[in-house]
């Protein structure tokens, strides 16, 4: 019970990692407001997850709407704990050679601006709570290219920063912030994007998982209960001692090419190694 009479706000809580963040601290003894533009998802979550579970409609687009989830929830139970920024979406898929302004700012306005908003218009509520801390979602996409298109890794490499920025302002308050960065994760962000229908969403769901258990060194789908955990962790007292940080639940995705931990794939050093036995055999047959 490390949430015990603590409030946390949960953004993009009606599914995937927001959901199961949701069931976990809720399940821990937090007053959970749970916030996503999905009203009959988030309605759901509410009735079905044990615990103390509130949703409120919130598009996090919407700087105006993050104040008033704030200080709902402040007024509610009289201040904020813990801020789970986690709402997002894929994004723009196009290329920084075919992107327009537009499409820019909407990928930058629902996975940066929104997590610079929820921190602004918490922080009021967290000064002076004990433990106060503040988990923000970014990426594995955040290192480099190749995880996502272009746009949504901009943004998620912006969050990594902006958390190390928001840690070094709110450490006067004793306020704790710090980052997740989840691998390829069985959710729903992936297929959301897709231009299929709806019936064959759970087929892709289940392709993009067995694609994903084949790409990295843990030999399994990430579960949204994964990037959770990694979260309650860090909102956690177990994290005290740490701010700025940002936590990578990857599945070992980024430690490196695939000849780096697949022994059936051949990398440049392996390739050197076994030329080097060919030549010293051919001189011996010489």
């Amino acid at each position: 019970m490390r949430f015990l009479d603590k409030t946390v706000i949960v953004t993009g809580a009606a599914s995937g990692i927001g959901a199961a963040a949701t069931a976990l601290f809720a399940g821990e003894g937090a007053t959970v407001f749970a916030s996503d533009i999905d009203v009959a998802g988030g309605e759901k979550l509410a009735r079905e997850t044990p615990g103390d579970v509130r949703f409120v409609e919130c598009d996090v687009c919407d700087p105006a709407a993050i104040k008033a989830l704030m200080d709902h929830a402040a007024q509610d139970t009289g201040g904020i704990d813990t801020l789970f920024n986690n709402a997002g979406a894929g994004g723009a898929r196009e290329s920084i050679a075919e992107i327009e302004p537009e499409a820019w700012d909407r990928t930058m306005d629902l996975l940066l601006r929104s997590v610079a908003m929820g921190i602004r218009y918490a922080v009021p509520h967290m000064k002076g709570r004990k433990g106060a801390s503040i988990v923000n979602v970014s990426s594995v996409a955040a290192v480099g290219p190749g995880y996502s298109p272009t746009t949504y890794a901009v943004a998620k490499a912006g969050v990594l920063h902006l958390t190390k920025c928001a840690a070094t302002d709110l450490a006067q308050y004793g306020i704790r912030v710090n980052a997740v960065q989840p691998g390829f994760i069985n959710t729903n962000i992936f297929t959301a994007t897709m231009d299929i229908p709806d019936a064959a969403k759970e087929q892709a769901k289940a392709m993009i998982a067995q694609m994903s258990s084949n790409a990295q060194p843990v030999a399994r789908g990430g579960q949204s209960d994964d990037i959770a955990q990694a979260v309650a962790f860090l909102a956690s007292e177990q994290a005290g001692f740490m701010t700025g940080a940002s936590m990578v639940v990857d599945g070992g995705i980024t430690l490196g090419p695939r000849h780096s931990w697949d022994p059936e794939e051949a990398g440049a050093f392996e390739a050197l190694m076994a030329l080097e036995e060919q030549v010293k055999a051919a001189q011996q047959n010489a």
